[in-house]
């Protein structure tokens, strides 16, 4: 690598193979502390080197055109920081050269430094020769040529992306030659996204966005792999073999072939099936600090996986957007509520003018089973959904369905005694 340092974070390089080694027995509350650290929802070391060192350090934050009390990527950083100021955050995303946008989990903000690693997949696109179209070759050379002269482009300076207007169109099958071809461009690594206008990507060549010592870099599949599994462990703290392959979106078989390159070591999990590695460095001492009470994005790297959320958290995260909205449970974009280092209920936040409304909560069983356990997650609430409404410019809250219903009017007397102190 590099070198470089991102928020005060030097990027990690692989390790050497070393002499297998006995596996070390952690506890499942041992392993879900280690991942709200390695996370940065516990202690102060999330932190550190504000949304360039939080991104550093998780390796990758996805993007998502959903937009409710803010967009994902907003939503990260503020999970972690606190109330920090949403043009700060684009700022260190897009202002300062040291992020590309390219396919990871999903679509996400990645560290520039990591533009080597993903070589791997361009390479996989090429040999594929497309993605969901047939490339028009002719577009392609067209819209490199535009770029050459006129660049950097949106879809919309090169031509529009929809195939044709009306009710409809937008959907990947109706995009138009130009955004077939400036899409797979990004795809093999011809074009590249460094930032975004509004919601809109801005494409430019690699050669003037990225730096020299990066886009010459000859790097293997075999390397590119084990940098990868390598932070996806150190961003996880504890993982196995399927949650290691799944943060970047990378083959089971793929993570076998290199863990033992990465610096990794083996543990044990009581109740966990199958290999499972650790971030040697979060296992040198106990976790201790304070945790984090606040709304996640359902996007947010700590609930990427199911599985895994299940695991850690004996919570069941799903996205219902996309769910038609007479089927849906918890609502529309509901968000997890972290508090005590636990996930203890789901809310689905909108905004009506300045109030923060809360359509729906819904509290796991397990958190309000007892009277103490129903006030703190009352507690935790309304800390949550204040603090949100306060980064949000809303000045007032309110709750609207909530299961179990025995709490309704509890939590409608608790919103509005926040103080200073539960914002602190």
């Amino acid at each position: 690598m590099s070198g470089r340092t991102i928020g005060g974070v030097t990027p990690i390089s692989p390790i050497a193979p070393t002499a297998p080694v006995a596996p070390i027995e952690i506890t499942a509350d041992e392993a879900r502390r280690i991942q709200l650290r390695a996370q940065g929802l516990l202690g102060t070391d999330g932190r550190r080197g504000g949304v360039a060192g939080m991104l550093e350090r998780l390796g990758a934050v996805q993007l998502d055109t959903i937009s409710v009390l803010a967009r994902s990527h907003e939503l990260v950083p503020y999970a972690r920081l606190g109330q920090i100021g949403r043009d700060s955050i684009e700022t260190a995303y897009w202002g300062a050269d040291a992020t590309f946008e390219y396919w990871a989990h999903a679509a996400c903000v990645l560290p520039i430094d990591e533009w080597p690693h993903f070589e791997f997949r361009r390479r996989a696109f090429r040999a594929r020769g497309r993605r969901w179209h047939k490339v028009p070759e002719k577009a392609c050379d067209q819209v490199l040529e535009r770029l050459r002269a006129d660049g950097p482009l949106t879809t919309g300076d090169l031509g529009g992306g929809r195939a044709r207007s009306g009710p409809g169109g937008g959907e990947w099958w109706d995009w138009s030659e130009v955004k077939v071809a400036v899409e797979w461009l990004l795809d093999i690594g011809e074009v590249v996204c460094v930032r975004r206008i509004g919601w809109r990507r801005v494409y430019d060549l690699p050669e003037r966005v990225v730096p020299a010592g990066l886009l010459d870099r000859t790097v293997s599949d075999e390397e590119c792999l084990t940098r990868l599994v390598g932070r996806a462990g150190i961003a996880l703290g504890v993982a196995t073999r399927a949650d290691l392959a799944d943060y970047y979106r990378i083959k089971g078989d793929q993570v076998d072939a290199v863990v033992g390159a990465t610096g990794l070591v083996p543990v044990t999990v009581p109740g966990w099936r199958g290999g499972t590695w650790a971030d040697p460095a979060a296992l040198a001492g106990p976790v201790r600090g304070r945790h984090r009470t606040t709304l996640l994005s359902p996007f947010d790297s700590l609930v990427w996986d199911r599985r895994r959320t299940s695991r850690m958290f004996g919570f069941d995260h799903r996205l219902e957007a996309y769910v038609p909205k007479e089927k849906r449970v918890h609502g529309y974009f509901t968000m997890p509520l972290l508090a005590g280092g636990r996930l203890i209920g789901r809310v689905d936040p909108a905004r009506e003018g300045g109030t923060l409304v809360a359509r729906q909560v819904s509290f796991e069983p397990r958190a309000v089973s007892t009277r103490p356990r129903a006030e703190a997650a009352v507690a935790a609430l309304r800390t949550a959904l204040w603090q949100a409404a306060g980064w949000v410019g809303c000045h007032d809250v309110r709750v609207e369905t909530v299961l179990p219903p025995a709490l309704s009017s509890h939590i409608r007397q608790a919103m509005p005694l926040i103080t200073q102190a539960d914002l602190s």
